[in-house]
């Protein structure tokens, strides 16, 4: 999720965090994010903000995710995925 930071430029004010595979993935991230009061903006890449608008979604492009500065650690640390194992124990 991570792989490209070190070759995004900053842009509109943020730094890159990372790139969504889809606008639902993108959509849960931003959620995520602006509910922890961590302000985020969407790149989209090629045709897919007019692919999302015309179809409600785009699984054909990804979208880069920007933060600020300052809160570029804080947001890593909100979007780690964490494992859910123990969750399926009980059905076992």
């Amino acid at each position: 999720m991570f792989s490209n930071y070190d070759n995004k430029e900053p842009w509109r004010g943020g730094v890159y965090l990372c790139t969504a595979d889809s606008s639902f993935q993108a959509d849960i991230l931003e959620s995520k994010l602006r509910g922890e009061g961590i302000p985020c903006v969407k790149k989209y890449q090629g045709a897919s903000n007019f692919i999302e608008i015309a179809m409600g979604n785009n699984n054909a492009y990804p979208i880069d995710l920007y933060v600020p500065e300052e809160a570029l650690e804080d947001a890593k640390n909100v979007i780690v995925p964490v494992p859910i194992d123990e969750d399926f124990d009980e059905f076992e």
